[in-house]
């Protein structure tokens, strides 16, 4: 996991940049003055100037139509494949509100067995630390003084937790975190670099005290701080055998903390470790304790329990500041939740797919019903890490425009980021004269933006815009996507 910037561009600036959570305002060029006004016949010439001068070798795929899909203002490569980043959260977000609705929700829950509690995790990505105290306090008001076996059931998610063609810095980050069936504060290791006097290491600082416990993790602290004018940039690291967390990089002298994380290692033994700690602190003796994946049953009713917030809210988190476990739980729980028809048959291996693998399917079906053609799109993940994720532009228009008939379009629109004021797009067309909403995407060499732009003339317009193969830097790249949606704005028909 590495992050490199200006001086100034650290602490929480420094994670959002690496994720593609924080954009920064794009340039002003051929459509830098707001008041200009083009003819719609000369839209595609200065376009394609943008897309020229940005970089000849890059892919471009465009497609910009009106909401009705009748009106094509410009389109080129639109049903080639290109890798979409976080724009694949538009597919993901839209399959999930649509098969499972905006109120669904799940139950992390604790049972009484014959030998003691076991507790079910059904992934939702919200739990805390604060809320597995209440499912303790709720443990210890049913009178249980001991707990002779903790049992975590963690097979609601069968199958692998983390996607195994993401890239290896990606599956270390902390927005990479697994997800599993048993989340606890986002499978993330949180901790904050703190610059002091130039040549000295940076000072770590654990977000949580626990994790900071002496033996659990070793560090292997290769930072230093640099005098004011030296750039800064920082690599994390983390062991997969060993409890390692390597740090390299440099902040200057007097700058801002660095807001960090890993992802968490072993996500069901922190689970289950954290709630036996919980348990203990109400005064309730645990004996043995150990995970199950393979699903449990059990004899007794529920004795303890917390839903997760609605699907509804967390889509709208998913899409505002891309939120990656949030959008690879989802996915899963398209998996866990697919008609069985909608299912390919078992591989040859006589495995039964993963949750994941059949969110994938289900993506595709349910898609489909929403008039997105499925030949158009193949997709690897439910959060656009994966460099195997392919999408064309008309397959995310089809999607906005599928999504705007649906009876959850409102939801799903106002879950986009706005130009100029939320999400990922606070710091991007705060210029422009009408309201955009729209999902970014940022992986390296990639860039990408399809929503919904209020034409004054066209009505609601559908645009994706992504950009593959680009030699220019993530700004670059955003800022002449910036351009082209200004262009968006000015154009008229220039009838009569």
């Amino acid at each position: 996991m590495a992050w490199s910037g200006s001086k100034g561009l650290v602490g929480a600036i420094a994670a959002m940049v690496l994720l593609g959570i924080l954009e920064f305002p794009g340039r002003r060029g051929l459509a830098g003055e707001a008041s200009s006004q083009i003819c719609q016949g000369e839209l595609a010439e200065a376009l394609d100037e943008i897309r020229l001068n940005h970089s000849p070798a890059a892919r471009w795929g465009v497609l910009v139509q009106s909401l009705e899909g009748d009106r094509t203002l410009y389109s080129r490569e639109a049903q080639q494949y290109f890798l979409p980043a976080s724009n694949v959260k538009l597919l993901t977000t839209a399959a999930a509100l649509t098969h499972l609705g905006p109120e669904y929700r799940v139950r992390t829950s604790v049972y009484r067995t014959e030998t003691g509690v076991q507790i079910v995790g059904r992934g939702d990505p919200t739990l805390t630390g604060e809320q597995l105290e209440t499912l303790a306090q709720q443990v210890a008001a049913t009178g249980l003084t001991h707990v002779g076996e903790l049992l975590l059931d963690a097979s609601y998610f069968p199958g692998e937790a983390i996607n195994p063609r993401w890239q290896w810095q990606d599956v270390q980050a902390g927005y990479g975190a697994p997800a599993n069936s048993a989340i606890i504060d986002r499978n993330e290791i949180p901790f904050r670099l703190y610059p002091q006097e130039v040549g000295e290491p940076l000072r770590l600082e654990w977000e949580r005290e626990e994790d900071g416990a002496p033996g659990r993790w070793w560090l292997e602290n290769r930072s230093r701080t640099v005098a004011a004018e030296e750039p800064e940039w920082l690599r994390l690291g983390r062991g997969f055998g060993d409890p390692i967390i390597t740090i390299e990089g440099e902040l200057a002298a007097g700058s801002e903390p660095a807001a960090v994380s890993v992802a968490q290692v072993y996500p069901n033994q922190a689970f289950l470790e954290q709630f036996r700690r919980q348990l203990q602190a109400q005064g309730l003796a645990v004996g043995t304790y150990r995970i199950t994946e393979v699903p449990q049953s059990t004899k007794a009713g529920e004795i303890a329990g917390v839903d997760s917030p609605s699907l509804g809210s967390l889509v709208e988190e998913t899409n505002r500041v891309s939120d990656n476990l949030y959008a690879e739980v989802l996915l899963r729980w398209l998996g866990v939740t697919a008609a069985p028809e909608w299912l390919a048959e078992e591989e040859s291996s006589g495995r039964p797919p993963s949750a994941a693998q059949r969110g994938l399917q289900a993506v595709s079906r349910v898609l489909a019903r929403l008039g997105v053609d499925e030949e158009l799109f193949e997709i690897n993940d439910g959060s656009g890490l994966s460099r195997l994720n392919w999408v064309s532009p008309q397959a995310l228009v089809q999607t906005l425009q599928g999504m705007a008939r649906s009876p959850h379009g409102r939801l799903y629109r106002e879950s986009l980021p706005v130009a100029g004021e939320s999400g990922t797009l606070r710091h991007r067309l705060g210029d422009s004269p009408v309201a955009i909403q729209a999902k970014t995407g940022t992986i390296a060499g990639v860039s990408a933006l399809s929503g919904y732009l209020e034409h004054p003339e066209y009505g609601t317009l559908t645009f994706a815009i992504i950009v593959n193969q680009s030699t220019r830097s993530a700004r670059e790249q955003r800022g002449a996507i910036d351009d082209m949606v200004r262009l968006l704005t000015q154009v008229r028909s220039c009838s009569g």
